[in-house]
């Protein structure tokens, strides 16, 4: 089964075709398509191509819907002091649905130079 490191909001996620992740708000309404240009590697069974991201790779992703994450609460106290503060965020998500997982056929330099 091919898979791909993709690199969206500072994070990296391992995505399949037909998986459906949370990543940090993007722009896009529900509905519409996402092509992700940072593929940072992809597998294949035993075929396997890295980079930093890869060149010609692309994920095609759906926009199913933005939500919220669940409430994160930070309670900060000190003792004896009579001090204390309840802070907390949501985090705004995209959930996207993963369409397909292209790679180009495009040859590297050196394989250019050796098949010439």
């Amino acid at each position: 089964m091919a898979f791909a490191i993709i690199k969206t909001g500072g994070r990296q996620y391992r995505v399949a075709e037909g998986d459906t992740i949370d990543v940090d708000l993007l722009q896009g309404e529900p509905g519409k398509q996402l092509v992700i240009a940072d593929v940072l590697m992809h597998a294949d069974d035993d075929k396997v191509t890295h980079g930093a991201p890869i060149e010609s790779a692309r994920v095609t992703a759906e926009v199913v819907e933005h939500r919220k994450d669940k409430k994160v609460v930070a309670y900060k106290f000190k003792r004896r002091k009579g001090y204390h503060r309840t802070v907390g965020h949501r985090r705004k998500l995209t959930r996207l649905k993963i369409q397909s997982i292209s790679i180009g056929t495009e040859k590297s330099a050196v394989a250019k130079k050796e098949q010439r």
